[in-house]
Protein backbone atom coordinates (compact mmCIF):
# COMPACT_ATOMS: atom_id res chain seq x y z
CA UNK A 1 0.00 0.00 0.00
CA UNK A 2 1.30 3.35 -1.05
CA UNK A 3 1.20 6.74 1.34
CA UNK A 4 0.69 10.10 -0.07
CA UNK A 5 1.19 13.24 1.94
CA UNK A 6 -1.68 16.00 1.70
CA UNK A 7 -0.72 19.74 1.63
CA UNK A 8 -4.37 21.03 1.69
CA UNK A 9 -6.33 19.46 4.84
CA UNK A 10 -9.42 17.87 5.87
CA UNK A 11 -12.19 20.22 6.26
CA UNK A 12 -10.51 22.58 3.69
CA UNK A 13 -12.03 23.69 0.35
CA UNK A 14 -10.06 21.58 -2.65
CA UNK A 15 -10.05 24.57 -5.60
CA UNK A 16 -10.77 28.60 -5.18
CA UNK A 17 -14.49 28.24 -6.16
CA UNK A 18 -15.04 25.86 -3.07
CA UNK A 19 -13.22 28.71 -1.21
CA UNK A 20 -15.33 31.28 -2.39
CA UNK A 21 -18.44 29.74 -2.47
CA UNK A 22 -17.61 28.71 1.58
CA UNK A 23 -17.04 31.86 2.26
CA UNK A 24 -16.21 32.00 6.24
CA UNK A 25 -12.39 32.27 6.47
CA UNK A 26 -11.64 31.78 2.93
CA UNK A 27 -11.77 34.83 1.16
CA UNK A 28 -9.76 36.70 3.91
CA UNK A 29 -6.89 34.13 3.29
CA UNK A 30 -6.71 34.37 -0.97
CA UNK A 31 -6.90 38.09 -0.53
CA UNK A 32 -4.53 37.71 2.19
CA UNK A 33 -2.21 35.77 -0.43
CA UNK A 34 -2.77 37.69 -3.48
CA UNK A 35 -1.76 41.30 -1.50
CA UNK A 36 1.60 39.03 -0.40
CA UNK A 37 2.15 38.37 -4.12
CA UNK A 38 1.65 42.12 -5.19
CA UNK A 39 3.33 43.63 -2.04
CA UNK A 40 6.61 41.21 -3.38
CA UNK A 41 6.00 42.00 -6.79
CA UNK A 42 6.20 38.58 -7.40
CA UNK A 43 4.66 38.98 -11.04
CA UNK A 44 3.25 41.31 -13.30
CA UNK A 45 0.20 41.33 -15.47
CA UNK A 46 0.40 41.25 -18.92
CA UNK A 47 -2.20 40.90 -21.73
CA UNK A 48 -2.85 37.48 -23.37
CA UNK A 49 -2.28 38.65 -26.55
CA UNK A 50 1.70 39.82 -25.37
CA UNK A 51 2.56 36.47 -24.63
CA UNK A 52 5.12 35.91 -26.86
CA UNK A 53 4.25 32.97 -29.74
CA UNK A 54 4.89 29.27 -28.81
CA UNK A 55 4.71 30.50 -24.91
CA UNK A 56 1.90 28.79 -23.04
CA UNK A 57 0.37 29.84 -19.54
CA UNK A 58 1.82 28.24 -16.41
CA UNK A 59 -0.62 26.84 -14.39
CA UNK A 60 -1.67 28.21 -10.79
CA UNK A 61 -3.09 25.86 -8.52
CA UNK A 62 -4.46 26.70 -4.78
CA UNK A 63 -3.68 25.19 -1.72
CA UNK A 64 -5.63 25.60 1.38
CA UNK A 65 -5.18 24.23 5.04
CA UNK A 66 -6.80 24.78 8.61
CA UNK A 67 -4.04 25.59 10.95
CA UNK A 68 -3.68 24.04 14.17
CA UNK A 69 -5.20 27.52 15.56
CA UNK A 70 -8.34 27.64 13.59
CA UNK A 71 -6.62 30.43 11.26
CA UNK A 72 -7.13 29.41 7.21
CA UNK A 73 -4.40 29.87 4.88
CA UNK A 74 -4.25 29.54 1.47
CA UNK A 75 -1.28 29.24 -1.22
CA UNK A 76 -0.52 30.22 -4.71
CA UNK A 77 1.63 27.49 -5.80
CA UNK A 78 2.92 27.67 -9.55
CA UNK A 79 3.35 24.47 -11.35
CA UNK A 80 6.53 23.98 -11.56
CA UNK A 81 7.21 20.77 -12.80
CA UNK A 82 6.25 22.79 -16.65
CA UNK A 83 8.67 25.74 -16.27
CA UNK A 84 11.87 25.94 -18.33
CA UNK A 85 15.05 27.25 -16.70
CA UNK A 86 16.04 30.43 -18.16
CA UNK A 87 12.71 30.98 -19.74
CA UNK A 88 10.46 30.96 -17.16
CA UNK A 89 12.78 31.89 -14.32
CA UNK A 90 16.09 33.00 -13.78
CA UNK A 91 16.60 32.36 -10.22
CA UNK A 92 17.31 28.84 -8.57
CA UNK A 93 16.13 26.98 -5.94
CA UNK A 94 16.71 26.59 -2.62
CA UNK A 95 15.28 24.18 -0.43
CA UNK A 96 14.23 24.56 2.81
CA UNK A 97 15.03 23.12 5.68
CA UNK A 98 14.32 19.46 5.80
CA UNK A 99 12.20 17.99 8.43
CA UNK A 100 14.93 15.17 10.13
CA UNK A 101 17.66 18.37 10.18
CA UNK A 102 15.19 20.13 12.09
CA UNK A 103 14.74 17.27 14.44
CA UNK A 104 18.70 16.86 14.19
CA UNK A 105 18.88 20.54 15.66
CA UNK A 106 16.16 20.49 17.82
CA UNK A 107 17.88 16.94 19.90
CA UNK A 108 21.11 18.61 19.77
CA UNK A 109 19.48 21.64 21.46
CA UNK A 110 17.56 19.61 24.12
CA UNK A 111 20.65 17.90 25.16
CA UNK A 112 22.85 20.50 25.63
CA UNK A 113 20.06 22.82 27.33
CA UNK A 114 19.84 25.54 24.46
CA UNK A 115 16.82 27.49 24.51
CA UNK A 116 15.14 27.41 20.78
CA UNK A 117 13.17 30.15 19.28
CA UNK A 118 11.22 29.95 16.30
CA UNK A 119 9.70 32.89 14.47
CA UNK A 120 6.71 32.65 11.93
CA UNK A 121 7.89 34.91 8.76
CA UNK A 122 4.56 35.68 6.73
CA UNK A 123 5.20 35.12 3.18
CA UNK A 124 8.83 34.01 3.74
CA UNK A 125 8.92 32.23 0.70
CA UNK A 126 8.41 34.85 -1.31
CA UNK A 127 11.91 36.28 0.41
CA UNK A 128 14.32 34.78 -2.22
Amino acid sequence: MGFALRADSAGAPTTIAEAMAWGGPWPAAVAKELSNHAANGSWIKIPLTDLPHGRKLTKLVYVFKLKRDGTAKARLCVQGCTMVDGVDYEQTFSQTLRYSSARALFAFAASTGCNVRSIDWVAAYLQG
